[in-house]
């Protein structure tokens, strides 16, 4: 079973992080993998069990679920429940922590989950580089946080 680990430490205030990424439904502002997303019959993005349906750039069509929310501990868990890649039982884990030194987050994004034998270092790789690191990496620029980090 897979088990993809990336963690960074943002240069902007945690709470200012956890606006951004406690919406469930704001990815699509931020991920450049996400073309378009919405939650399913119109709850809020927050709300504990309301799936999101998004497209990736390439077309692609993806229903995942919120499990957890907490404001207290900057925290959320969500799962896939559809998706063309071959990754079963996807269950992945958002913390964010801050770091006193500089004002600064610790983000860390994690998940674990099944695939067909054979497949499961190439589909880790794609989780980690392509949603986690890319995602990371666009947080990272967004102006936001940039500005609110000076």
């Amino acid at each position: 079973m897979p088990h993809v680990v990336r963690s960074t430490i943002i240069d902007a205030p945690v709470d200012l992080l956890w606006s951004v990424l406690r919406d469930f439904n704001g990815h699509d502002r931020w991920h450049p993998i996400v073309a378009r997303s919405e939650i399913e019959r119109g709850h809020p993005s927050d709300r504990i069990g309301c799936v999101r349906r998004f497209w990736l750039q390439d077309g692609s069509e993806l229903r995942e679920q919120l499990l957890t929310l907490s404001d207290l501990e900057m925290t959320f868990s969500y799962c896939l429940l559809d998706t063309p890649i071959p990754l079963f039982n996807y269950v992945a884990h958002v913390r964010l922590l801050p770091v006193t030194d500089g004002n600064r987050a610790f983000w860390h994004w994690e998940s674990r989950f099944t695939t067909p034998r054979g497949r499961e270092a190439e589909l880790a790789k794609i989780v980690g580089d392509e949603v986690y690191t890319n995602g990371i990496e666009a947080v990272r620029r967004l102006p936001e946080l940039t500005r609110e980090a000076v």
